[in-house]
């Protein structure tokens, strides 16, 4: 999902990374280093484990490496945090660095209530500071080039939508993963990430979801590892089916879309896991399909997105994943976790309404 083109135009901007699990040590080794427009000034994690991991896969200068925010902070002067905690740590450790000052790229969700996501962009608002959401799906050819069919309508008026997502994730040698544990592992972890692309592509919020989560009771996971969901846009029906336990072919990560038009049919693909290599096909009503062509992007999925903080921080132009926009895909997550356990319909909060009580 890469791109090796290193890009660096403007001062880089010193940033210091907060969260060195699994997942952070991979922006550390893979992401960063690739961004000429960032300088990593520090590390910072609680646990001496993660600090020791990441001594031994990235052999960074030891002063670099800190157990605690406030003393990095100090220490280095940064202007900016990203943080790659695990969702406990998102509130606190993002609290922390708008307090001191510094803009936040942040892991999603970003909050795990839309109260609190909306008391982090309030504070940021106040500050005058960047608030971005590492919303990475969007930033690739495919949704970009669906999402301007819908827009611009070659096809028709747009209807329905047919979304599938399956994967089988099962404990591996050292035991049970991170999403294995957690309460919602489907619809927090990994739905919010087509939840966001329709969004996207829908140009539009959600009114209404009804879904189903399960876990069958021989599975790895502690909670519903799998769902069925019908949710309502303006004037479009979207089906969605995921599951971290299917035993049919995996899809891609982004899923596998069907977009059915009033004179045609969109098809979104992809033949591995790389969505730079995705497929993206038009099939015309009672004519031949077609290929879509696909924009190529300089840099995309995580690349892009630091990519596209640091020109937010430099510009002061608010990110296309800002925390406030991001705030329909908390509130999307949080109605379909809402829906599955009441087993009833369930209204979306609209970005700009009064908070539910």
């Amino acid at each position: 999902m890469e791109s090796s083109r290193k890009i660096s135009r403007v001062t880089p901007v010193r940033i210091l990374q907060v969260g060195l699990g699994a997942h952070g040590r991979n922006w550390a080794r893979r992401v960063l280093p690739d961004v000429g427009e960032v300088e990593v000034v520090g590390y910072v994690d609680p646990d001496p484990y993660a600090l020791d991991m990441l001594r031994q896969e990235l052999k960074p200068r030891p002063e670099l490496l800190f157990e605690s925010l406030k003393e990095a902070i100090g220490a280095t002067q940064p202007e900016a945090v990203l943080n790659t905690t695990a969702l406990p740590g998102h509130v606190p450790v993002t609290r922390t660095a708008l307090d001191a000052g510094l803009h936040v790229l942040l892991e999603k969700p970003f909050a795990p209530s839309l109260t609190a996501a909306q008391e982090l962009v309030d504070v940021a608002a106040h500050a005058n500071l960047v608030l971005m959401v590492s919303q990475n799906y969007r930033y690739f050819p495919a949704p970009r080039a669906i999402a301007a069919l819908v827009r611009e309508g070659p096809l028709g008026k747009l209807h329905e939508v047919s979304i599938d997502f399956r994967r089988y994730s099962k404990a591996g040698p050292n035991g049970r993963g991170r999403h294995h544990q957690e309460e919602q592992p489907l619809l927090v972890d990994m739905s919010i990430h087509h939840f966001d692309l329709l969004r996207l592509i829908l140009g539009g919020e959600p009114e209404r979801i009804f879904c189903e989560a399960w876990n069958p009771r021989w599975t790895t996971f502690n909670g519903p590892s799998a769902t069925v969901a019908s949710i309502l846009f303006p004037g479009v029906v979207v089906s969605y089916r995921g599951s971290w336990i299917s035993s049919a072919p995996v899809t891609p990560w982004g899923g596998r879309w069907s977009l059915e038009f009033e004179h045609g049919e969109v098809f979104w693909t992809n033949r591995d896991d790389d969505m730079t290599h995705d497929k993206v096909v038009i099939r015309p009503r009672g004519a031949h399909p077609r290929a879509a062509r696909l924009t190529p992007m300089a840099r995309t999925g995580p690349w892009a997105t630091i990519t596209e903080f640091v020109e937010c921080v430099r510009t002061g132009r608010e990110p296309e994943t800002s925390g406030r926009h991001n705030l329909g895909t908390i509130a999307f997550v949080a109605a379909a976790v809402e829906s599955a356990t009441v087993h009833e319909p369930v209204s979306i909060y609209r970005p700009g309404e009064a908070l539910p009580v």
